[in-house]
């Protein structure tokens, strides 16, 4: 019998900034109305529902005649601030009427701390954007500017009111949208007061007020004064979260407008004023505000962003939970160089592969399955690599950084070119079944092994060959593999030293048997002699050695 291989412990040091979020998934609502909740909001709803309705309608038609009349014949429409009459229309009769609507839909607004003048702070940056019932803060702050949809403004009615507030029109049709979004916010901010406060939700789209997530840079870059604005709904009964998976926007109106009354705190802290090192750098600036107001709130802070949201609406059509697709995009992106749409792919792989399995993760029988092997020591080990948390699965984000920082790295040009010379025995330039199947059984340790299943997908050309073409190309589609040859290649390596100390520690004269107790080093010295020279060892370390993330 062969003597068993000691075992190999593998330094994996893990970077804390790839730890998990502490919220999972900000994007969520899961919270559902009982019997005797639905049962009351009906009982209520028949009564304040109507009502309710007919007085917003009656007001929204005052703020548009309202809005219609400040914005009529005006200059330089939406190039040019609102003054005199017209502005101060607009900050006191809309105002106005936006308080009597809030009050008729039954919100108790709590006001705490002091609204800072347009000198103190051009811009306000709200957070946590959890419902479009925060543009209560406009009223509150004298109806600022805000940042909003192009297609908005040519909604009926609420359109005109929006457009009387000139509001940073963001398109979507615009490729330089973001760019030209945060340059007019800079010249606004820096116009010495030409133009009204900016009120700027920073986070980007609305979360569930668990966390704070990444704020955007834009009401950072002009590196000016920002005062934050913190949003609470203290109610027993959520009926104003809206968030991408939860009630809709009609189902969260019927159900507040059903309400008797809902509370809402607004609490507007001290101004920020960017430090020198803030102002060069709109990262750093943004950071620290949203640190100041997420301990304000007693709340984490995630790196999630909104391009999260479309990865979480991915997952859910790829019939994965939709949680599945969180990743922290921005954070991961920047730190392994990703894009979007490269995520966006591996997003197919990766439900593909756990198209089997329970909960949208990958176990170690789905990974073995997805590379046509069977369980072995050398894939526990690749899985392991994969395996950030340890808790026997993998999820997406463990499978993204796993192939960013351990397979993409390890699948260089040189490292195809070495492991199609360890199959190609004869050196005749291509790989047969029994030379392909001779190396991934030794490999495994696994004599029986029918590999002609994994040989048949290589073999696009069905030649009964493998050329090398074929080889790289099937290498670079499935990456994972880079990552198993070379752990196996470390794992020789090791059992090489292994014996190597083995023989040193015997009397002279008595060796270690070597050829009757080492089945890999046996079956492919050609790996040892063709590979990785006994000489040279030091000079090939492994990925899991080098790759430390």
């Amino acid at each position: 019998m062969a003597a068993a291989m000691a075992p190999r412990v593998l330094p994996l040091p893990r970077q804390q900034s790839f730890s998990p979020p502490t919220v999972l998934n900000p994007f969520v609502h899961p919270g559902r109305l009982s019997a005797g909740d639905k049962l009351r909001t009906v009982l209520q709803g028949i009564i304040l529902l109507p009502l309710r309705v007919i007085c917003i309608i009656f007001i929204l038609l005052l703020a548009w005649l309202s809005a219609s009349i400040a914005t009529c014949c005006q200059p330089g429409r939406g190039f040019l601030p609102l003054k005199g009459w017209r502005r101060r229309m607009i900050q006191t009769t809309l105002s106005s009427l936006t308080r009597m609507a809030y009050f008729v839909m039954g919100f108790q607004v709590k006001v705490k701390g002091k609204v800072a003048s347009l000198p103190e702070a051009p811009i306000f940056v709200a957070a946590p954007h959890s419902s479009f019932f925060d543009a209560i803060i406009c009223a509150l702050t004298g109806m600022p500017s805000i940042v909003s949809r192009a297609e908005n403004l040519s909604t009926p009615v609420f359109g005109t009111i929006l457009g009387s507030l000139q509001p940073v029109a963001v398109s979507r049709q615009d490729p330089d949208s973001r760019k030209n979004t945060v340059a007019e916010i800079t010249r606004r901010a820096l116009s010495r007061g030409q133009w009204p406060q900016i009120l700027i939700f920073p986070e980007g789209t609305c979360t569930n007020r668990s966390c704070l997530i990444t704020f955007k840079q834009g009401a950072f870059v002009p590196r000016v004064p920002v005062q934050p604005v913190l949003l609470r709904y203290p109610n027993k009964l959520d009926t104003v979260t809206w968030t991408w998976q939860g009630y809709s926007f009609k189902e969260l109106c019927i159900m507040t407008l059903c309400q008797i009354f809902t509370r809402l705190e607004v609490e507007f802290l001290p101004v920020h004023v960017p430090t020198e090192e803030e102002k060069n750098d709109p990262i750093l600036f943004a950071n620290r505000v949203r640190q100041t107001m997420a301990n304000a709130l007693n709340v984490p802070i995630t790196d999630h962003t909104f391009e999260d949201c479309r990865l979480m609406i991915s997952a859910g059509q790829l019939t994965l939970p939709m949680e599945a697709g969180l990743v922290e995009f921005t954070k991961i992106s920047k730190k392994l160089n990703l894009k979007w749409n490269h995520v966006r792919e591996q997003l197919d792989t990766f439900a593909a592969i756990a198209s089997a399995s329970k909960g949208g993760r990958i176990g170690i029988e789905e990974f073995a399955e997805y590379l046509k092997l069977p369980v072995s020591d050398v894939l526990k080990e690749l899985f392991l690599l994969f395996d950030r948390n340890g808790d026997g699965t993998i999820d997406f984000r463990e499978y993204v950084i796993g192939l960013s920082i351990l397979c993409n790295p390890a699948n260089t040009e040189e490292t195809i070119q070495m492991a199609f010379k360890l199959f190609d025995m004869d050196d005749d330039g291509t790989i047969t079944e029994d030379e392909f199947a001779s190396v991934i059984q030794s490999a495994l340790g696994l004599p029986e092994l029918d590999v002609s299943v994994l040989f048949k997908e290589i073999d696009a050309d069905e030649t009964g060959k493998l050329s090398y073409e074929e080889f790289k190309n099937f290498a670079l589609k499935h990456p994972e593999y880079a990552t198993l040859f070379t752990t196996y290649l470390d794992l020789q390596r090791h059992q090489l030293d292994v014996f190597e100390e083995h023989d040193t520690e015997l009397p002279k004269g008595k060796h270690s048997p070597v050829r009757g107790t080492a089945s890999v080093s046996e079956t492919t010295p050609l790996a040892r002699n063709k590979v990785c020279p006994e000489g040279n060892e030091e000079d090939s370390s492994s990925t899991s050695d080098k790759k430390d993330d």
